[in-house]
């Protein structure tokens, strides 16, 4: 499908965040994506995730998590990158995250291509922790959690872990791990799936015999195998719930 793309800027609650906007040139509405960066920011490999979302018939965007602290910051995966990744994402709060959120979702409710009634997440690493908290806000209709480290034991900013917000999940939500991911240990993963089951969410749970960062293929630890049938889950939960 042919697509167009362009930077635009949301404004937030404090602020006008940029973002990656990519778009199926065949008219709508369509339904939408919110994609979430891992904590090299709105990087090559994030956009072109944006982009296959769009050639796929959705409306796509990626927001700039990291904006209040480093404005236009993407990187790749040296040890270096990821320590000021993490320095970044250190300084972030529950409660930007979630209002940049309500802002995108505003923001893609006002494009006329958009079903607004039809808005899912994806999120990678960091972004998987951010898909899963803000998977509370009632727009959400799917989210797509990938290797979100810390969301049974911590919250960004502090406070309670994000697992403890499970029960306000109020669309469908799909969890996946690599078995082999030392930042994100087995019990946690359990723990995730026994609050999900226990709050009555409708969810599903992936683990594969991979490390973090599995799904990109610009990093070492990139698994082709479990990319591509991650890939085909986060299809099918998208075309059965974003109607």
């Amino acid at each position: 499908m042919t697509i167009t793309t362009r930077s635009v800027q949301i404004p937030s609650s404090d602020i006008a965040i940029d973002a990656y906007l990519a778009l199926p040139e065949a008219p709508g509405p369509h339904p939408a994506v919110i994609v979430f960066q891992e904590i090299f920011g709105v990087n090559s490999h994030i956009r072109h995730v944006t982009e296959r979302f769009a050639q796929s018939g959705y409306v796509a965007i990626a927001p700039a998590l990291y904006q209040r602290q480093s404005p236009g910051f993407e990187t790749g995966y040296t040890a270096a990158d990821v320590e000021i990744g993490r320095k970044y994402k250190d300084a972030t709060t529950a409660a930007h995250l979630l209002a940049d959120t309500q802002a995108t979702l505003y923001y893609l409710s006002q494009l006329p291509d958009v079903n607004p009634e039809a808005i899912g997440t994806i999120g990678f690493c960091f972004g998987g922790h951010v898909a899963y908290l803000v998977a509370t806000l009632p727009e959400i209709k799917a989210t797509a959690s990938f290797y979100g480290a810390g969301i049974a034991t911590s919250t960004p900013g502090g406070g309670q872990p994000t697992l403890s917000r499970t029960p306000e999940i109020k669309g469908t939500i799909y969890a996946f791990f690599g078995d082999q991911d030392a930042s994100i240990p087995l019990e946690q993963v359990t723990a995730i799936e026994t609050e999900l089951q226990k709050s009555g969410i409708k969810h599903h749970i992936f683990r594969y015999p991979a490390d973090h960062g599995f799904f990109c293929d610009q990093r070492g630890s990139y698994d082709a195998a479990a990319a591509s049938d991650a890939w085909s889950q986060v299809q099918t939960l998208f075309k059965t719930t974003l109607v």
